[in-house]
């Protein structure tokens, strides 16, 4: 009945979906891509259940999801009614907020009352008018029976919802956007010397769609000003034409020279996935800033750091700078020397030949796949590879909680949020959310799925791990299986291909982008093999980089 009220209106968008699991992933995705929240209705019991990994994830990435579940009256609980459940406690550790209607049902309510009910709901998950970042809320609504509404009320209804049409945007409502308020600066000693030698960090970004513009202005203003180089996450929404950026800088941080004692850091946002940089942050001596937009919970696990949740385009403002001295132009141009060489290295052993690689599919597709297309990176492998190997550009990705959940149902999300889309996962990711396939149609959403197939987790190849016999290792680590992802799709209706050599590569993307709704591109790999080639590639990149600086 709701739901149907919902579809009749038409500055509402319904998607109605069989797996409240994928659903509320797709929601996120939606959020992600719109900056605005999104609205997952469900049932009672196990359903709440199912909404649990997407709030976790919404918590985490801080974007505005409102689920609302539907209840039994307070009669019915704990007297072993059917459906009955402590559903109410389900999402509570990881919403910013949870509201119920009256605990004997919704009509005990007037209008005033859902109305104050809704506007508290959606404010709180904007993270509007508190100190809280925006996140997932919980409405709970029991309702007594009779659950459906006569034939008479559905008409009144329906007539009284027709009059409201005001043009569509996506299961959401509009919401003006309104910044972060602006925090107190910290103490003049502790604040970076933005005249002396220091790095600007760019962790994955958090924060609504709407508030980029200003933190990436603020970012491109910072840089020009103390000229520090720019060493960005490819989930960090840093743009690609931001000055003193640094494409291929993860694997320079066990070889590149630090002249200069008590190097000051500028963190942007939470950690990258890399050993390396943990290391290498650990080593530094000199002051480390972790600014996050509007977060005040502990970003820093390495507890390096000082933590500030105002927002770089706030902070930036209370800034009292001078011009950058030749000491950080000294800094910037060693960094951009040992950048323009690891390019040229990754570039002569990485080409678009031969047996497809994830390195080098990591290196190729970063150039390939058109830049006015999102690129959405699945946890694990992709996004590591990319932060290592691709050089640079801005993509999606869903870290909060490290997770493989909802892959495939966030990008679909994000596909329904911005148009045309490329997801890039792993296999055991893919078929962890085959649900997600359930809401794919022939005419969209626009999703290209490229699959990088190495028969199980290729992660846990590159942890030192010593276990026999090798059986143990794949059933434990890798954990292959047997479904085939092409039959998989072409159950659902869903294009596909598969190539195995990336001579192959450039027409497949063609291919695949030019289908009128979802596809798959299945790319196999040997994750072995590409264990032994990164590890291949750091070394002789350390090599190739120190015998460049003795010459």
């Amino acid at each position: 009945m709701a739901a149907g009220a919902l579809a009749r209106q038409h500055h509402l968008q319904l998607i109605s979906a069989l797996d409240e699991r994928s659903a509320a992933f797709v929601a996120l995705g939606i959020a992600t891509a719109t900056g605005r929240g999104v609205v997952v209705v469900t049932t009672s019991g196990t359903a709440v259940a199912n909404l649990l990994p997407a709030a976790v994830e919404a918590d985490r990435s801080t974007q505005p999801l409102l689920l609302l579940t539907a209840d039994r009256p307070k009669r019915l609980k704990e007297c072993g009614a059917n459906q009955a459940v402590n559903q109410e406690a389900f999402l509570q550790p990881v919403c910013r907020w949870f509201g119920s209607s009256h605990l004997d049902g919704m009509q005990q309510l007037t209008l005033s009352n859902i109305q104050f009910l809704a506007n508290q709901a959606w404010h709180i998950a904007h993270g509007l008018g508190g100190s809280n970042p925006p996140g997932p809320v919980h409405l709970n609504l029991p309702m007594e029976e009779p659950l459906h509404a006569s034939l008479e009320d559905q008409r009144c209804l329906f007539g009284h919802l027709g009059h409201r049409s005001t043009g569509a945007t996506n299961i959401i409502y509009a919401l003006p956007d309104q910044s972060v308020g602006r925090a107190s600066s910290l103490p003049s000693r502790l604040s970076l010397k933005l005249q002396h030698p220091g790095v600007i960090l760019a962790g994955p970004w958090r924060g609504l769609e709407s508030r980029l513009p200003a933190f990436q202005d603020a970012l491109c203003d910072l840089q020009v000003c103390c000229g520090w180089p720019v060493l960005a996450d490819p989930l960090s929404a840093v743009p690609a034409d931001c000055p003193g950026r640094i494409e291929v800088w993860e694997p320079l941080l066990e070889v590149l020279p630090q002249p200069f004692d008590n190097l000051q850091i500028l963190r942007l946002g939470p950690l990258s996935a890399s050993r390396s940089l943990e290391n290498w942050l650990r080593q530094q001596r000199g002051l480390q800033l972790l600014i996050s937009e509007g977060d005040t919970r502990r970003l820093d696990p390495l507890g390096c750091a000082l933590q500030d949740g105002m927002g770089l385009a706030n902070w930036w403002q209370q800034q009292f700078w001078d011009q950058e001295t030749s000491a950080n132009k000294d800094l910037l141009a060693c960094w951009k020397t040992s950048d323009r060489r690891a390019r040229a290295y990754l570039d002569r052993e990485l080409p678009l030949s031969g047996p497809a690689s994830e390195p080098a599919l990591a290196r190729g597709l970063a150039r390939l796949i058109p830049h006015d297309i999102p690129i959405m990176l699945a946890a694990s492998s992709p996004v590591r590879d990319w932060l290592s190997w691709s050089g640079g550009r801005r993509c999606y990705g869903f870290r909060g909680a490290s997770g493989i959940d909802g892959t495939l149902s966030l990008g679909l999300g994000l596909a329904i949020g911005h148009g045309q889309t490329v997801l890039i996962t792993g296999d055991l990711a893919l078929i962890h959310d085959s649900n997600g396939w359930l809401l794919t149609r022939p005419d969209g959403p626009h999703l290209l799925v490229i699959l990088i197939d190495n028969n199980g987790g290729g992660i846990f190849e590159q942890l030192p791990l010593t276990l026999d016999p090798i059986t143990a290792f794949e059933s434990l680590f890798a954990m292959p299986q047997r479904v085939d992802p092409l039959a998989l799709a072409a159950s659902h209706g869903v294009p596909h291909c598969q190539l195995t050599h990336l001579e192959d590569l450039e027409e497949a993307l063609v291919w695949g982008l030019n289908q009128n709704g979802p596809a798959l591109l299945r790319i196999c790999t040997d994750r072995r093999r590409d264990a032994a080639l990164r590890h291949q590639l750091r070394h002789q990149l350390i090599e190739d980089l120190s015998s460049a600086d003795s010459e």
